[in-house]
């Protein structure tokens, strides 16, 4: 997997966010009771504009605290009710159709079929209950209010919150039943999919050069278009190669004269690996200590190049190497970068070494050469027993980690080349979590992504039509999936300016490294982005931010969800919600259909 940003961590996330959230509530809550004030002013005057925004206000707290939770369930009940008469269970029957017919649109030839499917499954699990939440939020409400039996509610003792509460508590009972269904379906549908074995080809062994005590290798069939290589030792057991991002263990059975060669299932398949990354620093090219590498472009945003055939270093630090935590060795992982100067042999990789480091005393392991793999995870296994550079035998943990702290040395080794890298694409394989587990934490964050579109619906819903509401909720959704190129935009850090000086420059086919004529329709149209990126920039600040939701990319590429990660979505999404029942709630209250 690769990452666009550091690791989130919980404790540091939370105190900023929370002053945030108290900001924001105060100065919206503020502009609502000042508007309130000028509306009912401009109506009555202002003495009775007074009297009536305090209260509207007294009422409203009175409303908040009296809030009954037999009243919420019931009407909970009710939208469970409604979401059954408008055939909800068709969106199931929809994503039971994509599985069905997914054989004939995937590609079984992937390099990595674990990613793909995993990838394919979470993804149209979200657009489906997202869009569900979307047409049940939106238009129940309205609907309810034009056909007049919201009346048979609101002349019983319900209050206008607790109308909206169980609304949303509904909507979001039967959303939360139909995805875990869904979860519990695709889970077995990947499963069974990629679950697989090979048979060894008998004819292909042979005597493996080299090996004195009698191990052979040879090749499996083809299975799910693939073969493995296999490695026996002298007793016949071994394993295969790296084939799709998995192996197999390989066992000998004998029976009677027959002998057979079993593959177990496949390893490193479906895993949930945890990281254990270092603290990063760089060397430039003429080994002087840095803080950053290169900039060659875009990726400076969050990596850092450092110059092939130079001294130019990437540095990692770990700590807790010890014989206890990695009693086989170090796994070391890495997902680095390639920029190519010049194209040279497109076939070939770009060649790089790995040194382990004592950074007490200086002492060096010998060179580790590697060729890197763009856009993929290189996996590389390195013992106990290691030669320094003089190839004199030394200790891992005894020579270069005594006390637990390690240095990896990463460096490209061919000239004009570069390699890219940023804190966590370096880490050791610390150890396997659950799968099961970590497919169920992805779909909790498709649970809290499904509860904000649900809130955001009904709270739409009470002021707006329903065509309207499902419009508002959907540009909502939208927006928070690209709050960071909003961000950007208003920044100026994208190319091509605002939307205005975009629209212009398509029209006259101007590229957008080249700089507008300077005058005086340049300044307007400059002026008016920034008024217009000004006003996105402050909605959209108040979004959600979809993508932070998102965990398919841990899940399809075999990373453990980290509890930071699940921490941040549950009180984002609870502060969300808990923002948006308060704005539903006041909108209902003002309407005449609610007094």
């Amino acid at each position: 997997m690769v990452l666009d940003s550091d690791p989130v961590v919980f404790i540091n996330w939370l105190r900023p966010a929370l002053f945030f959230f108290l900001q924001a509530a105060a100065v919206l809550g503020l502009v609502a009771l000042v508007g309130g004030f000028l509306l009912a002013a401009f109506r009555y005057g202002p003495a009775l504009g007074g009297d009536a925004t305090y209260r509207m206000l007294k009422t409203a707290l009175s409303d908040l605290v009296s809030l009954s939770p037999r009243r919420i369930g019931a009407l909970a009940r009710l939208a469970v009710q409604e979401s059954l008469r408008r055939r909800v269970l068709v969106g199931f029957g929809v994503f039971l159709l994509i599985l069905l017919f997914a054989g004939w649109f995937l590609d079984t030839k992937s390099y990595d079929p674990a990613t793909l499917y995993l990838s394919f499954v979470l993804t149209a699990t979200t657009y489906l209950v997202l869009l569900m939440a979307l047409f049940l939020s939106a238009f129940s409400l309205p609907a309810d209010i034009k056909n007049k039996t919201i009346y048979t509610i609101v002349t019983k003792p319900v209050r206008p919150g607790e109308i909206v509460l169980g609304r949303i508590l509904g909507f979001s009972l039967i959303g939360t039943v139909l995805l875990a269904v869904m979860g519990l379906f695709s889970y077995f549908f990947v499963v069974r999919v990629l679950n697989h074995t090979h048979e060894v080809d008998i004819a292909s062994l042979k005597s493996t050069p080299g090996d004195t005590e009698g191990g052979r290798s040879g090749r499996t069939t083809l299975a799910q278009n693939h073969r493995h290589q296999v490695t026996l030792d002298a007793d016949g057991n071994g394993s295969t190669d790296i084939a799709q991002g998995h192996w197999h263990e390989v066992d000998k059975h004998v029976e009677g004269d027959k002998t057979t060669y079993v593959l177990g299932p496949p390893q490193d398949l479906l895993t949930a690996r945890v990281p254990a990354y270092g603290k990063l620093r760089f060397k430039d090219r003429a080994g002087r200590g840095v803080d950053k590498g290169i900039n060659v472009g875009n990726e400076w945003k969050y990596r850092s190049f450092v110059e092939g055939g130079t001294l130019a270093t990437a540095i990692w630090t770990f700590e807790d190497i010890t014989p206890e935590r990695y009693p086989e060795g170090l796994p070391v992982e890495m997902t680095i970068r390639v920029f190519r100067s010049y194209k040279g042999e497109i076939e070939q990789g770009i060649r790089g070494v790995i040194v382990l480091k004592n950074p007490t005393n200086g002492r060096t392991s010998e060179l580790k050469t590697f060729t890197a793999k763009d856009f993929s995870t290189d996996h590389m296994k390195i013992g106990r027993k290691l030669s320094d550079k003089d190839g004199n035998p030394i200790d891992l943990f005894d020579q270069l980690a005594p006390s637990g702290e390690l240095e990896l040395w990463l460096q490209c080794i061919d000239e004009n080349q570069y390699f890219g890298v940023a804190q966590a694409d370096v880490y050791l394989r610390a150890r396997n979590a659950s799968f099961g587990m970590n497919f169920v934490k992805s779909y909790l964050g498709i649970w809290v992504q499904m509860l904000l579109v649900t809130s955001f619906g009904v709270m739409f819903s009470t002021f707006l039509s329903g065509a309207v509401a499902m419009m508002a909720t959907l540009a909502s959704l939208v927006l928070g999936f690209f709050t960071k190129f909003v961000f950007e935009v208003a920044q100026g850090t994208v190319q091509g300016g605002g939307p205005l000086e975009s629209f212009i420059r398509i029209v006259k086919q101007q590229n957008v490294t080249l700089q507008m004529e300077p005058g005086l329709s340049t300044d307007v149209v400059k002026g008016a982005d920034a008024v217009f990126m000004f006003f996105m920039q402050s909605v959209t600040s108040l979004l959600p931010d979809f993508r932070q939701f998102s965990t398919v990319d841990y899940v399809a590429h075999g990373f453990d969800i980290p509890a930071d990660v699940v921490g941040v979505q549950f009180i984002s999404g609870l502060g969300y919600m808990a923002a948006v029942f308060a704005i539903g709630y006041l909108f209902l209250r003002t309407r005449e259909v609610a007094r």
